[in-house]
């Protein structure tokens, strides 16, 4: 196992380039989806093997719905399953996202408040149907907020700061990927497809963080 001399508490995953990938596989765009499960779980064990204490996963946004049907069910299908399967890794599972719209999977409402299956388990963070503009509601109708109670007034108050967000799919954005937590997050970029995932992408990344000079601003 390889060691850091430091290594981030809590990691953003954006898995990105399912659709490009199917496409490069000659496969329908919807087909990538059901190749970006297995990746997610191998991701689940290193972090856990490594000490990493929270894990949060981007699934799909409020926007991705706007997708072509078949599209959209088989990333919510994708979703569902992912969820299901890490509950039997025992990951302490959060799936955050408006559970009031008809998009929001029936069968994830169980998990919208934190499921511990293990004290000293990872904390696993999903986000389903996600909308960064639904997350800080609290901080638009009230623009008095107090700096210290801006993480208390969104919807994904339990989900606590990043500090490495990791992205497939070669796109440099957070495409709405919680702007609270994400605020002093490092940010780095892999270019290969989500469905092409590999252990070694994740020591890479963790290589280059261990790097960096981390000063929140100051």
């Amino acid at each position: 196992m390889r060691k850091y001399t430091r290594i981030p508490k809590h990691i953003g995953v954006i898995p990105d380039g399912n659709r490009r990938w199917a496409v490069e596989n000659k496969l329908e765009k919807y087909e990538g989806y059901d190749y970006g499960i297995k990746p997610g779980f191998e991701l689940f064990e290193e972090c856990k093997k490594l000490g990493i204490e929270e894990l949060t996963l981007y699934g799909f946004t409020q926007d991705n719905t706007k997708r072509p049907s078949e599209q959209k069910e088989a990333f919510k299908k994708a979703c569902v399953d992912a969820v299901v399967e890490l509950e039997k890794r025992e990951a302490n599972l959060l799936v955050v996202g408006d559970s009031d719209s008809h998009n929001f999977p029936n069968v994830l409402l169980k998990y919208t408040k934190r499921n511990i299956k293990r004290p000293d388990g990872v904390k696993v963070n999903f986000l389903v149907n996600y909308d960064w503009k639904w997350d800080i509601v609290g901080l638009l109708e009230n623009s008095k907020t107090k700096e210290h109670e801006i993480h208390q007034n969104i919807k994904s108050k339990d989900v606590s700061r990043i500090d490495l967000v990791i992205r497939w799919g070669d796109r440099r954005r957070l495409s709405g990927f919680l702007p609270i937590q994400t605020v002093y997050s490092d940010f780095y970029i892999i270019p290969k497809m989500w469905p092409d995932f590999q252990v070694a992408d994740l020591h890479g990344a963790l290589d280059w963080y261990n790097k960096q000079d981390v000063t929140l601003g100051g």
